[in-house]
C-alpha cells in the first residue's frame, strides 16, 4: 500500500551500482529501510540522500518485509546554513552517528519526531552552538527513557549508573564531580536557543560531553564508541 511521510534521513549503505538501502525515521513508521535507486531518470538525486536531511516520501509498505520500497523522494526542507557551516556540518554528523547507532526499530513515535525536527532545525538555525552536543544528548535521553532527574536541595552530584543526582560521591564510582555536576543541573533547563547559554571552560565542556556518552553506552546495551566526539573536541577546543 502507498503512504506519504515525512522522514529524516539517517543513513545510506551502498548496495549495487545505483541503489542504496536508505535508513530513515518516518514521521508516520518509525525507522525504516527502503531500497533505492540513485540517479537517472527515474532515480533519486543523491544530494537528497545526505544524512540528516529532511524529506518527504512515497512508500509502497507492506509489514512483512524487512527492507521496504520507495516510489518518491524529494527534499522538504533544506537546510540554510548546515551545507556551508563547518561547526554546524561537524554538529551534523555527531548527531547522524547518535542517531544511527541509538534507533533501534523505534516504532511510531510523535514525540522523538517532534524532537527530532525541532533539534535540527535548532541546529541549522541557533548563533550559538558551543552547548549543542550536551544538549542534545541530554534532550534525547529523555525521548529514549532515561533522562537524568533533577538535583534536589542537597544533592551535588550525579550518578551516572542510577541516573539521578546524590549527595557525594556513589561507592560504585561513576559519579560526576561537582562542577559538572552543576552544569548538568542547569542544562536540564537549558533550551537549544537560550538567551544567555550556560558558559563552560571548553575543558568542562569536553568532559561533560565524555561522562554523557559513557551514561549513554551505561543505559543502551550494545552501544559502543562513537568516532565523531573526537573531531568535535578539535572543532570546540
Amino acid at each position: 500500500m502507498l503512504h506519504t511521510t515525512r522522514a529524516f534521513v539517517i543513513k545510506t549503505i551502498k548496495h549495487g551500482d545505483r541503489t542504496v538501502v536508505l535508513k530513515v525515521f518516518t514521521e508516520v513508521f518509525g525507522m525504516r529501510s527502503y531500497m533505492v535507486r540513485v540517479g537517472g531518470k527515474t532515480g533519486v538525486a543523491a544530494a537528497a540522500l545526505q544524512p540528516l536531511n529532511r524529506v518527504e516520501m512515497v512508500v509502497d509498505e507492506h509489514p512483512e518485509r524487512e527492507i521496504q520500497h520507495m516510489r518518491e523522494m524529494r527534499v522538504d526542507r533544506p537546510y540554510a546554513n548546515v551545507p556551508y557551516d563547518a561547526v554546524r556540518g561537524t554538529l551534523a554528523i555527531f548527531a547522524q552517528e547518535v542517531l544511527y547507532n541509538v534507533l533501534r526499530g523505534e516504532a511510531n513515535d510523535p514525540d522523538l519526531y517532534n524532537f527530532l525536527e525541532h533539534a535540527l532545525e535548532a541546529l541549522d538555525t541557533v548563533p550559538d552552538m558551543r552547548n549543542y552536543p550536551v544538549l542534545f544528548l541530554i534532550k534525547l535521553s529523555g525521548e529514549l527513557g532515561f533522562r537524568p532527574s533533577p538535583p534536589a536541595p542537597g544533592e551535588d552530584r550525579f550518578d551516572l549508573k542510577e541516573g539521578e543526582f546524590i549527595r557525594g560521591a556513589a561507592a560504585h564510582g561513576h559519579t560526576l564531580g561537582i562542577v559538572l555536576s552543576e552544569h548538568l543541573a542547569h542544562l536540564l533547563t537549558e533550551e537549544f536557543d537560550a538567551t544567555i547559554p550556560r558558559r563552560m571552560p571548553a575543558s568542562e565542556r569536553r568532559d561533560l560531553l565524555d561522562h554523557l556518552l559513557l551514561y549513554y553506552r551505561m543505559h543502551l546495551e550494545g552501544l559502543g564508541e562513537l568516532r565523531s566526539p573526537a573531531v568535535l573536541h578539535q572543532v570546540f577546543n
